[in-house]
């Protein structure tokens, strides 16, 4: 195709050297002595070359996705997973809630239903943020494995190798690690058993009768959840890099990522758009305003946010692949009938061994499923039911975050629906109608953040 040519002109309608553009479209050059009808035709022609290509640039863009591709390879409509989030919401009196899932690493459908805020009535949106609880976690543990990647942190080195005097000579746990201590095996305790929950410790200090930390079994060698476990983590850090871990990840993770709806602990600048926490009658529980930083569950995020965070991962912008797989890894295998027993001695769960159900690093794993290997993680709090699963192969995930402790009610159909999730453990999960029911009978659980 001939070049075409159009020149520039000011106001006072003389020419300027400007720049060389594609072909087809112009160039720019220095001339002079052309009348003023030259110029104004050479104008034209540049006006009508632009509005062609403009005009071709639009229709040749890739038109939004009309469809969710599942994870057995059929799809369901957008139009059709709105109108069924919609419904199934509405239905278990889920107060307000986000969805996003993602497709080879992209978000390609992200919704947001119900309220933030009921009196007065404001809409959850879609960069609303809200309590990610033990979400957090997961996000905590990766921004660990980027110390670990850059030689800063080591996962298999004793705690108390790290730190330069006992635990229960720092203020922080005088009380309660002043038992932990005296326990022979707590020399052998590491960073990887528990952010991996397979220390020993149970879930939290408060629950133990005199409110004071004990190993329950040998360090590394059964699963059990502890909260207690990974802030303990967060005090080694802390005390190694002289500052607080909201600052710690806001520089490493959330503000390169452009995750501005997101902080450890809450920010005044959430307050136009945050959600507050709904019980299952839908009454107001709290609002969401998390101090001081616990890497166990204080983070607000928005489900947009975690799809970037994700995105990232996969995209290996915040660690490399090969430290991701060390994350994912499986440190401890998983037989137990649920992740929290809803009655003792319950014996070992079939689920588990089906989709070979384990934890690496601040993530659960599903080693080995029809859709290939997954990496989970839920949140649990008052007012705040979450869950995220990311299946590596498709890098196909979705993530949905509620302000209402009816979530878990809805988790289950929408997964099955939407992402066509068939795998989940969802009675190792608790999220199984009965399960629910029975949990909802005991206290405790509605105070796991």
């Amino acid at each position: 195709m001939a070049e075409a040519i159009f020149f520039c002109f000011s106001a006072a309608r003389d020419y300027r050297a400007v720049d060389r553009l594609v072909p087809g479209i112009g160039v720019c050059k220095i001339q002079t002595g052309l009348n003023f009808e030259t110029r104004t035709a050479y104008v034209a022609l540049v006006m009508r070359s632009l509005a062609f290509v403009i005009t071709a640039v639009l229709f040749c863009a890739p038109a939004p996705a009309q469809s969710i591709r599942r994870l057995d390879g059929s799809k369901i409509l957008i139009a059709e997973a709105d109108a069924f989030a919609k419904k199934t919401l509405d239905a278990a009196h889920v107060t307000g809630a986000q969805l996003v899932v993602l497709d080879n690493g992209k978000v390609v459908w992200s919704a947001a239903f119900g309220l933030r805020r009921r009196e007065p009535a404001l809409p959850m949106d879609r960069e609303t943020t809200t309590w990610a609880a033990s979400i957090t976690k997961s996000v905590f543990s990766t921004y660990v494995m980027q110390l670990v990647e850059r030689g800063e942190f080591d996962l298999d080195e004793p705690v108390a190798k790290q730190l330069p005097k006992p635990l229960n000579e720092y203020e922080a746990y005088r009380e309660s690690a002043s038992e932990l201590v005296k326990d022979p095996a707590w020399p052998t305790v590491t960073p990887r058993m528990l952010l991996a929950h397979s220390s020993g410790l149970l879930n939290f200090a408060f629950i133990e009768p005199d409110k004071k930390m004990r190993l329950h079994s040998r360090p590394g060698t059964q699963f059990s959840y502890s909260g207690e476990g990974i802030n303990l983590v967060q005090f080694v850090i802390e005390q190694k890099k002289g500052k607080l871990l909201d600052q710690l990840m806001q520089e490493a993770i959330f503000t390169p990522l452009g995750m501005t709806r997101t902080g450890i602990i809450y920010r005044q600048d959430f307050e136009a758009d945050v959600a507050d926490r709904y019980d299952m009658n839908e009454k107001f529980r709290s609002q969401t305003k998390r101090f001081p930083a616990r890497a166990a569950g204080s983070m607000t995020t928005s489900a947009e946010d975690l799809g970037r965070f994700v995105t990232a991962l996969f995209g290996g912008k915040i660690i490399r692949a090969s430290t991701q797989a060390e994350m994912l890894r499986p440190f401890i295998q998983i037989n137990s009938l649920h992740e929290f027993a809803v009655h003792p001695n319950e014996g070992i769960g079939k689920e588990a061994e089906n989709v070979g159900l384990a934890y690496g690093v601040g993530w659960g794993l599903l080693t080995h499923t029809k859709f290939g290997p997954a990496f989970f993680k839920e949140g649990h709090g008052d007012g705040a039911q979450n869950y995220m699963i990311c299946f590596e192969r498709r890098q196909a995930c979705m993530i949905l975050l509620t302000n209402s402790d009816n979530g878990e009610l809805a988790f289950r159909p929408l997964l099955e629906k939407i992402l066509g999730d068939t795998v989940t453990p969802w009675e190792w999960e608790g999220y199984t109608t009965a399960d629910l029911m029975e949990v909802r009978k005991q206290p405790y659980f509605k105070s796991v953040p």
